[in-house]
């Protein structure tokens, strides 16, 4: 199940980016395809007409026992482009070129195809990755003809299918890291997957011998793997000292599961579903279904048959959407639930208040005061008013990183149902500060991000003028 799992994750990962709305040949945003997890041939990089050839990972694997048996099986996915030729057949039998080939009322371009390929390597023994572990890939090449018959069955055309061969290099190894006693349980493993092709004199040579959506996965017997977006508290250093290139590892398994890992070219979170609403995979990157598909819907006759015309994807993703039902649109839109499902649920022991008092009343925790409550940082108790520094950590977004070190006074200090603390802060220098402070509109870190600059919270009852003396 863990594997089954991950799989139709990574099924989506391997086709994301694939083709984009219109999913017409004709739209330029499908002239230059293949987004992620490209692995070019070597010297396309610097060339410009291709992409970097390898994608390299570090992560961490934790023994279920030190003297138990533990090994790693790796598949390596990717697509291969499939260049496929229309050509028309003439009346004497003779094949020649064409952009379009039309047969009746079905028509089918000249045009990049891809085929998903998977390559199995091990299980392989992690005492092996000691010494330095090497597997040669190689895919072939090959060329495929598909007769085009009329409506009398006679040949009208055919389409020619042609594949270059794909080589490439997967290396892995593995570093010990000593626990308690000196005792190791912990590994940290590298590997790294890179094109071996020969080098491409132009673009389109170049994305031909490409490995196209590649990523790893990675399935662990008689160990586990760390998670690297939220590494326990013992292992976080050794997690931290990870490097990835092109990549990022998450566990792929369900909830709960640390027995598989993804290597993908995207990042995402550990534990990834599909939604259940989907009707299927539109293959347009960070995808949003509802909106596709009404976009879809509203596509003249000539753009569906266009789309049809471009891929054998692109027609299943208009055929699909011609046909939706109703109820299917209305799942996409959002799932309606029943508003009194839980009115003979009891939630007072889970969430610790009345419940004959409403969740939205302020007394319904009269216990929590945010402007006053006290939060120990550093040793410092901090609250409203505080001076504090800012440090951003833990799973940062590109915006919290912003304020790395700015000075900030907080606000309030929040407490969740959870437990979990979180600072309300207002940068100091901002020009709209007081106006920020006046809607409400706080910026929130946890104590462990925030560096006490105050030696106490001032009281209430300061004045405003002996609260800006008390700044450093």
């Amino acid at each position: 199940m863990s594997m089954e799992h991950a799989r139709a994750v990574a099924d989506a990962v391997l086709y994301e980016g694939y083709l984009l709305y219109p999913y017409r040949a004709s739209s330029g945003k499908n002239q230059c395809r293949w987004q992620f997890g490209v692995l070019g041939p070597p010297g396309a990089s610097d060339a410009g007409h291709g992409e970097d050839p390898a994608l390299a990972s570090q992560f961490v694997i934790r023994l279920d026992s030190e003297n138990a048996p533990a090994q790693v099986s790796v598949q390596v996915r990717f697509l291969q482009l499939q260049k496929r030729f229309a050509q028309q057949v003439g009346a004497d039998g003779s094949c020649r070129d064409v952009g379009e080939l039309v047969v009746g009322a079905r028509s089918w371009l000249s045009w990049d195809e891809a085929v998903e390929r998977e390559v199995s390597v091990g299980p392989v023994r992690l005492d092996a990755l000691l010494t330095g572990y090497h597997e040669e890939i190689l895919v072939p090449g090959g060329r495929d003809v598909e007769e085009v018959l009329d409506d009398a069955g006679i040949p009208a055309g055919r389409l020619l299918r042609d594949r270059c061969e794909l080589r490439a290099r997967l290396s892995a190894g593995i570093e010990l890291i000593s626990g308690a006693g000196g005792v190791s349980t912990l590994m940290r493993v590298t590997v790294r997957l890179e094109n071996a092709a020969d080098a491409a004199a132009d673009k389109h040579a170049a994305i031909a011998s490409s490995f196209i959506g590649a990523h790893l996965l990675l399935e662990a017997q008689g160990c586990r793997f760390v998670s690297m977006t939220d590494p326990p508290a013992e292992v976080a250093d050794a997690a931290a000292a990870c490097q990835q290139h092109r990549c990022w590892p998450i566990l792929a398994g369900p909830r709960g599961d640390d027995s598989v890992l993804l290597v993908s070219p995207i990042i995402l979170d550990d534990h990834p579903e599909l939604a259940p609403q989907s009707a299927g995979a539109l293959f347009d990157s960070t995808e949003i279904d509802e909106i596709l598909t009404l976009r879809v819907m509203t596509l003249t006759d000539e753009e569906k048959a266009a789309a049809r015309a471009t891929d054998p994807r692109a027609a299943e993703i208009i055929d699909r959407c011609d046909a939706m039902s109703p109820e299917a649109m209305q799942q996409l839109h959002g799932v309606l639930r029943d508003p009194h499902a839980l009115a003979d649920v009891d939630l007072s022991g889970s969430f610790g208040f009345d419940a004959e008092v409403p969740w939205w009343d302020p007394a319904v925790d009269a216990s929590v005061a945010p402007e006053t409550d006290i939060v120990v940082v550093n040793g410092i108790a901090v609250a409203a008013g505080s001076i504090v520094r800012i440090h951003p950590s833990r799973r940062a977004d590109a915006q919290d990183l912003f304020f790395a070190n700015q000075v900030a006074r907080v606000a309030a200090v929040h407490s969740d149902v959870d437990g979990e603390t979180h600072v309300a802060v207002i940068l100091v220098d901002d020009p709209a500060a007081e106006l920020h402070d006046w809607y409400g509109r706080y910026l929130y870190f946890a104590p462990d991000e925030l560096e006490p600059l105050s030696e106490r919270p001032p009281s209430s009852s300061e004045p405003d003028h002996q609260r800006e003396e008390s700044r450093p």
